[in-house]
């Protein structure tokens, strides 16, 4: 069996937070990596990396998707040797919802998880999901009422200890020892998968190419030209990017490090008096849309080699309890998957259109993808309207909804009880203050809707909006 690699002595508390990990359950893989990470923090790194370390991409350096449709024979060969892996570890809380994130209905009588299976059964594609301890038993249960004709692999996240910011102790909670440990990020997806055993298993049924995603990206499926790419091409990994636009600025971005490798850098690693340089759109062109491929092979060996996967560090401050600003503040540490594509020598990027990127994070995002603004087919997944492209709207909308009325998810759907409107000819869409639409309305151009008075108002039935409305 593999023991944890020997802690010294010198680093302060490093015993106890692994004594802490192995009481948890936790395998040696992920207590060798929390401790990797431990006494990185201990010796003063902050993960943060400088714009003198890195270079901008250009446009010309990544291949376009559009431009690798003489792969698609080669991947539908592949398929056979493919694996979806869905990161299924998010509750939706943002949104206030209490349970997966994927078992929210996003098309009539469908959920995240029901499209992602069918998409896999009608591929022929194997799928598997990592949950998280908070996911795991609702999904579960949910697949067992599905009955999909070829039912999920599912594996565990990992969770890591939160550390006192302080004395750089294990944090304690007695009021509630779940607040005590933090998800450690989706770059867990890699040691989680060997961990399980799910990595071993997979390669000894013949599975060689992963592609990993969000389950709340219904334009990520496996494209059978950019599966046929990567393993022709026998590439390690290969991130899914696009290009940025102004709502993009905080997002993190794609650049080579000064050795030559690719790097992803977000958000939390860029330096606060750099800032501005890291939402420039014009410098830094391309985002990490989430949709990642690996080779399993390289994978295993690299763990293998190294023994852990040493992601860069995103060291995440904190308090406590997130619902209480007095509670001990702590660190996080966590990692981000896309960054592995730092770690693999012949890493890869190809520059894909924005459709493969349509995430649900907001009760905005799910208003849109609930719409006739998107269409949804078995073959096809979740697609922008056809008509909506033929009148050269080729972009989703862009809602803004009032957060007070709209904001989490079961005020979303008070307020929209007859039906989503029309949105397949509308550009944008903001609305203030309580307003509540019944069914078959329509919404056309830029309008704004605003209610300023303290009762609901309401959208009647069949009005068509083409124009800024006060009501």
């Amino acid at each position: 069996m593999r023991q944890p690699m020997a802690q010294p002595r010198m680093i302060p508390h490093l015993a106890e937070f692994a004594a802490k990990m192995a009481q948890a359950g936790l395998k040696p893989l992920v207590i060798d990596t929390f401790a990797h990470y431990y006494r990185r923090l201990v010796g003063g790194e902050s993960g943060l990396i400088h714009d003198a370390d890195i270079l901008p991409i250009q446009l010309r350096e990544i291949p376009r998707a559009s431009e690798l449709a003489g792969y698609a024979d080669g991947g539908r060969r592949a398929l056979n040797q493919a694996v979806r892996i869905v990161l299924n570890g998010g509750l939706g809380t943002s949104m206030g919802l209490v349970g997966p994130k994927s078992l929210l209905k996003v098309k009539p009588g469908l959920s995240f998880l029901q499209i992602i299976l069918r998409q896999a059964e009608l591929a022929s594609v194997r799928i598997a999901l990592m949950n998280s301890f908070n996911t795991h038993t609702s999904t579960l249960s949910e697949i067992t009422k599905l009955k999909p004709a070829r039912p999920p692999l599912c594996f565990l996240q990992h969770k890591f200890p939160k550390i006192l910011q302080g004395e750089l102790a294990p944090a304690s909670w007695p009021h509630n020892r779940e607040l005590e440990w933090n998800p450690p990020g989706h770059g867990d997806v890699y040691a989680a998968l060997y961990a399980s055993g799910m990595l071993q298993k997979l390669l000894e049924e013949g599975v060689r190419y992963g592609f990993i995603c969000n389950s709340d990206n219904l334009g990520a499926g496996i494209d059978e030209s950019l599966l046929g790419y990567f393993a022709e091409k026998r590439l390690p990994f290969m991130m899914e990017v696009a290009e940025k636009t102004p709502s993009d600025i905080k997002g993190g971005h794609l650049a080579r490090h000064r050795n030559g490798r690719l790097i992803l850098r977000e958000a939390a690693q860029c330096p606060r008096e750099e800032i501005a340089a890291f939402q420039d759109i014009q410098r830094y062109r391309f985002f990490n849309t989430n949709n990642i491929w690996v080779n399993l092979e390289f994978l295993r060996d690299l763990i293998d080699k190294a023994r852990i996967i040493d992601l860069p560090m995103i060291v995440n401050p904190k308090t406590l309890d997130p619902r209480d600003e007095e509670s001990p503040p702590v660190y996080q540490i966590e990692t981000a998957m896309g960054s592995g594509i730092s770690l693999f020598e012949g890493a890869a990027a190809v520059n894909v259109p924005r459709a493969r990127f349509l995430p649900v994070k907001t009760c905005n995002d799910l208003l849109a993808v609930r719409s006739d603004c998107f269409i949804y087919s078995e073959r096809e997944g979740l697609t922008l309207n056809p008509a909506r492209q033929a009148a050269g709207r080729n972009e989703a909308i862009k809602i803004k909804l009032d957060s007070k009325y709209y904001g989490k998810f079961d005020l979303l759907e008070e307020r929209f009880q007859a039906g989503t409107p029309s949105l397949a000819d509308c550009d944008a869409l903001t609305i203030n203050g309580d307003v509540r639409f019944e069914q078959d309305v329509v919404i056309r151009g830029t309008v704004t809707i605003s209610n300023s008075g303290s009762r609901p108002a309401v959208v009647k039935a069949g009005t068509v909006i083409e124009r800024d409305l006060v009501l």
